[in-house]
């Protein structure tokens, strides 16, 4: 959420950025409803201060045995309160209109983030690996001698319906083993500390993490109220929700292996085959809260994070800074990093990793105290996956993929998958 002082200071800055985000005039819009309720606030402070100088005056007309000015001023009184809590009353709906407004609103993109509208304005930062050269058309991973048994969309679709898959045996065990991966390689490599959260959450936590008002229809929630995470994101940033840290405790940085629920809003017609969009998928997620001096070079941090797996994977990627028309709401500079597919024959997007500033940090009323001063300030958060599992599991496969069908398997995994590096055209490992 923003800070309503900055925007009273700078409209015309803050305008111009949520130009970046095709908003338009919002400042006025904002600054209106900030001066209703300033309005009513001083009126009910003059009104408080009306009050209280009548009571004072009160107890010496009631010594005085001046009768007429007691009943005038214990009348001033009486209506002095009905004043201010009418007042007081107007000033909270006017604060919950402000609030409700500002929590539609996208972050801020930072200075740097290139300006454009859509995924073809985004700019490349780093590109690894040489895509794999097949003597044979590249097949996707569903297509697979290797899945075709062991990956069972059918079967899903009768249980829940489209965008779910089975996967068994081998396939399952191998999709396990990277996720094992992953968080064995953040938590010994990158000392990050592992975490298991919940996956149900209250509107709070979604509020607090920017998916909530806007965002409504990208999740699931259930009958009674409550939401299926669509990143563990939420849980592991709402951790420090309404809590006051120490700035020497600081930076906390936290990963957890989850389940995710996204109901693809939107989404219609995209990416229908295999299992690239699932409404349920695992995913390892990255999360920081920092100094807010730490925030630029906590994001670099992450995006390493993220990139060493597809680097250990031998997985080729690149990795690009998303303009501000493809950036989601809550962030101010995002790195996504693409893994190649060679069935599709393109990059996609694998991790993206976000600094959000103190966006965040408002909603939750997330703060610190600093060393050098008494004043609280909003600490700063990042998040980023490390990676999705899914979609590690088909760039393994694709990228691996031999002319009979069955998949070479990266070393680092064989540790995982007891010394077996091949899945055979039967979908076994060997």
């Amino acid at each position: 959420m923003h800070d309503i002082r900055l925007i009273r200071e700078n409209p015309e800055e803050f305008d111009a950025k949520m130009e970046l985000r095709k908003l338009s005039n919002i400042s006025s819009q904002i600054l209106t409803l900030d001066e209703i309720r300033r309005t009513k606030i001083r009126a009910a402070e003059k009104a408080l201060a009306e009050r209280n100088n009548a009571s004072k005056k009160i107890g010496e007309a009631k010594a005085n045995d001046n009768e007429s000015e007691f009943n005038e001023l214990r009348s001033i009184i009486s209506e002095k309160k009905i004043e201010i809590s009418l007042l007081e009353d107007e000033a909270k709906k006017q604060d919950k209109l402000l609030t409700e407004y500002l929590m539609q609103l996208p972050n801020s993109p930072m200075s740097d983030v290139p300006v454009g509208d859509s995924e073809k304005d985004n700019i490349e930062i780093n590109q690894w690996g040489e895509k794999p050269e097949f003597e044979f058309k590249a097949k996707e991973h569903f297509e697979l001698s290797a899945t075709i048994k062991t990956m069972d969309f059918e079967t899903a679709r009768n249980l829940s319906g489209s965008r779910f898959v089975i996967l068994t045996g081998s396939l399952a065990r191998l999709h396990r083993a990277l996720a094992q991966f992953m968080l064995d390689t953040h938590v010994e490599k990158h000392e990050l500390t592992e975490m298991n959260t919940p996956v149900l959450v209250r509107d709070e936590a979604m509020i607090g993490t920017g998916q909530l008002p806007k965002f409504t229809d990208d999740s699931y929630q259930t009958t009674d109220g409550r939401w299926l995470i669509p990143t563990s994101e939420v849980t592991l940033t709402n951790t420090v929700a309404n809590k006051i840290m120490k700035e020497e405790d600081l930076p906390i940085r936290m990963t957890a292996h989850s389940l995710c629920f996204r109901s693809e809003a939107g989404s219609a017609g995209r990416d229908t085959s295999g299992m690239l969009r699932q409404h349920q998928f695992e995913k390892v997620e990255m999360v920081s809260i920092v100094h807010p001096k730490q925030s630029i070079d906590e994001l670099d941090r992450m995006t390493k994070c993220a990139e060493t797996i597809l680097e250990s994977l031998h997985l080729p990627y690149r990795t690009v800074v998303l303009c501000t028309g493809d950036m989601g709401a809550s962030a101010r500079r995002t790195h996504d990093i693409e893994v190649w597919l060679p069935g599709q024959n393109k990059y996609r997007e694998i991790s993206s990793c976000s600094t959000c500033g103190d966006f965040q940090a408002r909603r939750m009323n997330a703060r610190f105290k600093p060393i050098q001063s008494k004043k609280l300030e909003f600490v700063h958060t990042l998040n980023g996956s490390g990676l999705a599992v899914g979609r590690c599991l088909i760039a393994v496969l694709e990228n691996g993929q031999l002319i009979d069908g069955s998949v070479k398997l990266p070393d680092v995994l064989m540790p995982y998958l007891g010394g077996k590096s091949k899945l055979n055209s039967n979908g076994d490992l060997e």
